[in-house]
């Protein structure tokens, strides 16, 4: 029988080595180099994570929160590094969710696969 767990820690040692790791672990370095681009970046993170603490607390959000997250983003999205630091993480949140509809295959194969909405 298969140890799940020694495979898990070999995804996990694979997903470290993985070319798109090492990019988002080298352009992340950057931004966090820079001062202005690591207070910024993390201006942004503070926003975006309360914003999803209140979400799944079920508190409202209010209009001008969500203006003043749409302000922020706009304005990373301007800056080069930390533009690069979130395509770069797009991509390795693509990889993630591939690698869990894999993981997933099995329970899917077993119950079915849930319907689309």
């Amino acid at each position: 029988m298969a140890n799940v767990y020694d495979a898990a820690y070999e995804l996990e040692k694979a997903v470290r080595e993985s070319d798109d790791f090492q990019e988002l672990k080298a352009v992340y370095a950057e931004v966090n180099e820079d001062e202005s681009a690591r207070t910024m970046f993390e201006n942004f993170r503070n926003i975006q994570l309360d914003l999803q603490r209140k979400q799944m607390q079920g508190e409202e959000i209010t209009e001008e929160e969500v203006l003043k997250a749409q302000q922020v983003v706009e304005l990373v999205q301007q800056h080069e590094k930390i533009s690069k630091l979130m395509e770069v993480e797009q991509r390795m949140s693509l990889v993630v969710n591939e690698l869990n509809k894999i993981i997933m295959k099995p329970l899917e194969e077993l119950y079915g696969a849930p319907e689309e909405a």
